[in-house]
């Protein structure tokens, strides 16, 4: 939190040390106006410039004749010493001199801070004291926290710009009309400003309504319960009342008002209570009024619960993971929420308007956080919540509804996604949240930074108490009024897949597709893995394509994915895997019986894809360069003129790279992290840049998508893939065309990337992060490094300058470029649950059509062999066995 921010005295120091002053009096500058910021009346007047000018004065204030509301600003006095005019600060008088400094009979004038200066007679002031200009020195009593009245009390020394009035020989004040003063430095000021007591000019500046007749009207509210914007954001959270009538309005204690309130003339309301009561609609004329036993909010009366920070709450490039018995430790969930709350809401996301998407993948402890959430929402100022039905919505679909869902007045501003994607669920597992915004995508860095920072502060979090559990096994509306019936809130259980499916259908060609899916030598079968997709697989297959069940496989989902890790690869997709007649290396095995013609598999919340063939692997970086190369046959690109870019990380094989080269598409090579996918979809929508979409971009974890979303898509993939197999499909009396067919095509015409990522999950995190750092600071000595057959010709740690809005990604991956164009790859994953993953991603690029069937394994054993050297991971980690192979 902020402490001893520099006193405004300090301009002149400022002007001064960095030469700004001799440089602007070189530059032929003679005079110079400053005021406060938070003056909205201070414009440059050039009838006060020319009367400055005139007047051959060294210094000039401008004064306003004070009200009760400027009692305690500072005002000015003649010196008895010299007849200089000063300055005095209410923090520079005497206690028991306070009653005359407040005398607005005796003190007539108050310093607006509005300053006219002449520079070279500035520069004479400083030259003679020394390099400097001797202000009075201000002490004020504060405390470190200013938020928190018990923190450490302390005293803070500043010094003040008007009080240079008192160094120069000639200044003089003249007296302003209060058009000229329009501060915010209190919540009294701020209440004032907003309301109708103050209209804005055709030249935008805030002036005093005509109506107030000169007399702005005094304001008194509680300075204890309103010292911070935030309490007062939250009094006026239903609007702001009327106060152009108002001559004095007095507040004591909590309130909620609206903008249907009127104050006219002396008006007073006091409440004793500790919970905000609501002020009245209607006029309130010259009366008091005692709300200490009004009724509250009942249900939605928000409560403070005090907490504190808890270590690790630091979103990764897909949220904040843990085990969910740590999610499930007191404050854990609800810091984190009240952290993000904080955070968007500080971005100027009007949290009241529009609605909050809750959903998640179905794991364990779900249901509980969504009512959690619920509850904090609502004590947050959250009205209307969508949720999932059956508190399930898949990580696309969450960006489907926002984009999509309507009406407008109600569009989706932001979602929270209960889900750890592919990690395990389960009591004893993992649990996940992350936050999504109005477009659709996940927050951006400096969204999650923020986050980060809120929860490194806390001190507590705000929820609803007494708000009813909602039932979210059924579609439909719940609406919860106040007790005093000042507000309500409402919750809407939506169906899951509605959006997400209609989106899709207006994408692909689905009697295209259903026309493939029928011919009888064409089978499939989608494994969900118990996972979020399974209703979302029911709704398309089924009841849309018309298939049987029996094309669908552990669809329904379950909180533990029924014991399995639902990761869609080799290794924990087995059972799907072995049905198409593989191992988890991806070599042929074996089957009794036939085996489908097209194999899928989807992760925990939907976002993921693996691609089989009947006895093939289509490896996540060779599917992102044939979709990218079939584009066309989609309609939603080529009704839209063809595809314009595609995008991968930085870990993906550089397939896509020739498929673009070759298509005239731009290329983008980013960090892992379907964010900055999204940057370049928004790049003409948000920031003004060239339109890139349509697009289409993936990551070798299984990850692919297009700008239909701003989420990684698994479905949308595999809708992709039965797309092409069904535009080269259109004649049943033909031999069908088979995925590997496709595959092996593409080869032949673009040459084959040689590609395998080998996972070291559940790695001790100090042993794996300093392998990184070993890795990292020998980038210069391994540069040029010969070791068998491979040069390096490029050791570095991959930074992205995002093209879009000009961030910069630092340490995004340790790299070994080699000089035949084949790569080495280490990063250290931040999405696990516990411990540390370290991924190494071995790529060799083979373009002679005699070598392009070779076994992975084999074609990269040499590669593999080298990484191992290079990364030393046997001795960080005590392991050089992978977990995973893919």
């Amino acid at each position: 939190n902020e402490w001893c921010p520099p006193g405004h005295g300090d301009l002149y120091a400022a002007l001064v040390g960095s030469g700004k002053l001799d440089a602007l009096l070189a530059d032929g500058f003679k005079y110079m106006f400053v005021s406060n910021s938070d003056n909205l009346g201070a414009t440059l007047d050039l009838k006060i410039l020319a009367h400055f000018a005139t007047s051959d004065a060294s210094f000039m204030m401008e004064c306003c004749q004070r009200t009760e509301n400027d009692k305690k600003g500072g005002h000015l006095a003649i010196r008895n010493s010299d007849k200089h005019l000063i300055l005095r600060e209410s923090a520079m008088c005497a206690d028991e001199d306070e009653a005359d400094f407040q005398d607005i009979t005796k003190h007539q004038f108050f310093n607006t801070n509005n300053l006219w200066i002449r520079l070279d007679k500035l520069k004479e002031i400083v030259d003679k004291s020394g390099g400097f200009i001797p202000l009075p020195m201000i002490k004020n009593n504060k405390t470190v926290d200013p938020k928190d009245d018990a923190s450490q009390k302390v005293v803070q020394l500043e010094t003040a710009m008007g009080a240079a009035i008192e160094c120069f020989d000639g200044a003089s004040a003249i007296v302003v009309p209060r058009t000229r003063f329009a501060p915010v430095k209190k919540c009294n000021d701020l209440l004032l400003l907003r309301s109708d007591a103050y209209v804005i000019t055709p030249e935008y500046t805030a002036v005093l309504n005509p109506a107030c007749n000169g007399v702005a009207p005094i304001m008194a509210i509680d300075s204890k319960k309103y010292k911070l914007v935030d309490a007062l954001e939250a009094a006026t959270e239903g609007g702001i009342p009327s106060l152009v009538n108002c001559k004095k309005l007095t507040i004591k204690g909590l309130v909620r008002m609206t903008k249907k309130t009127s104050f006219v003339g002396e008006v007073s309301i006091t409440n004793t209570s500790d919970e905000a009561k609501f002020v009245p609609a209607g006029e309130i004329k010259d009366k008091g009024l005692d709300l200490t036993s009004a009724t509250g909010l009942g249900p939605l009366k928000p409560t403070l619960v005090k907490s504190a920070p808890i270590d690790g709450q630091k979103p990764g490039t897909s949220g904040l993971r843990k085990k969910t018995k740590v999610f499930m430790g007191e404050n854990y969930l609800n810091n984190f929420v009240q952290s993000t709350f904080d955070a968007i809401k500080a971005t100027g996301t009007d949290v009241s308007e529009g609605s909050l998407l809750i959903g998640g993948d179905g794991r364990y402890f779900n249901d509980d956080a969504i009512q959690t959430i619920i509850k904090m929402g609502i004590a947050n100022g959250v009205k209307r919540f969508w949720v999932g039905k059956d508190g399930l919505l898949s990580t696309p679909a969450v960006s489907a509804v926002i984009r999509e869902r309507g009406p407008v007045w109600q569009k989706a501003f932001g979602a929270f996604i209960l889900t750890a994607s592919h990690n395990p669920g389960g009591p004893e597992e993992d649990f996940g949240i992350k936050y999504n915004c109005e477009n659709g995508g996940p927050a951006p860095e400096k969204l999650t930074d923020e986050i980060y920072k809120n929860t490194t502060a806390i001190k507590g979090y705000k929820i609803c108490q007494d708000f009813p559990a909602i039932d979210i096994t059924t579609v439909g509306s719940t609406t919860v009024a106040g007790a005093d019936g000042s507000e309500e809130v409402t919750v809407e259980v939506i169906d899951a897949t509605e959006a997400h499916v209609t989106l899709l259908k207006s994408i692909f060609d689905f009697p295209s597709i259903k026309a493939l899916l029928d011919r009888p030598d064409f089978t499939m079968i989608y494994d969900t893995m118990h996972g979020v997709n399974g209703p979302y697989a029911k709704a398309i297959f089924i009841d849309e394509l018309g298939q049987l069940e029996s094309s669908l496989m552990n669809a329904t989902p379950k909180d533990d994915f029924n014991g399995g890790h639902a990761d869609p690869n080799l290794t924990y997709a087995k059972e799907l895997v072995a049905i198409m007649g593989l191992d988890k290396k991806g070599n042929k095995i074996d089957v009794e019986g036939s085996i489908p013609s097209f194999g899928a598999a989807a992760d925990g919340d939907g976002d993921r894809n693996m691609i089989l063939g009947t006895q093939f692997f289509v490896t996540p970086s060779d599917s992102l360069a044939i979709i990218a190369a079939y584009a066309d046959s989609i309609p939603y690109f080529k009704a839209q003129g063809g595809l314009k870019a595609v995008a991968r990380s930085m870990p993906t094989s550089g397939a896509v790279d020739r498929v673009a080269k070759d298509l005239n598409f731009d290329l983008f090579e980013t960090p892992t992290g379907w964010k900055y996918f999204g940057n370049l979809m928004d790049s003409k929508a948000l920031y003004g840049g060239k339109d890139y979409t349509p697009f289409i971009c993936g990551e070798e974890s299984f990850g692919t998508g297009s700008d239909h979303v701003r989420e990684k898509d698994g479905i949308w993939a595999v809708l992709a893939w039965l797309q092409i197999l069904a535009s080269v499909n259109t004649d049943p009396s033909q031999s069908l065309v088979t995925v590997e067919d496709i595959v092996q095509k593409h080869w032949a015409k673009y040459g084959r990337n040689y590609y395998c990522r080998w996972d070291f999950e559940g790695m001790d995190k100090v042993g794996a992060t300093a392998m990184m750092d070993k890795m990292r600071a020998d980038t210069a000595s391994n540069t040029g490094r010969v070791m068998g057959k491979y040069t390096i010709a490029t050791a570095d740690d991959f930074t992205y300058v995002d093209p879009v809005d000009g961030s910069v990604a630092k340490k995004q991956g340790i790299r070994f470029l080699m000089a035949d164009g084949s790569r080495i790859v280490f990063r250290l994953s931040g999405t696990a649950g516990s411990g540390a993953t370290v991924r190494m991603y071995i790529e060799q690029y083979e373009a002679d059509p005699t070598k392009l069937d070779m076994d992975v394994a084999a074609a990269l054993e040499d590669l593999v062999k080298i990484a191992l050297e290079l990364c030393k991971i046997g001795e960080y980690c005590g392991t050089e066995t992978p977990t995973v192979i893919t």
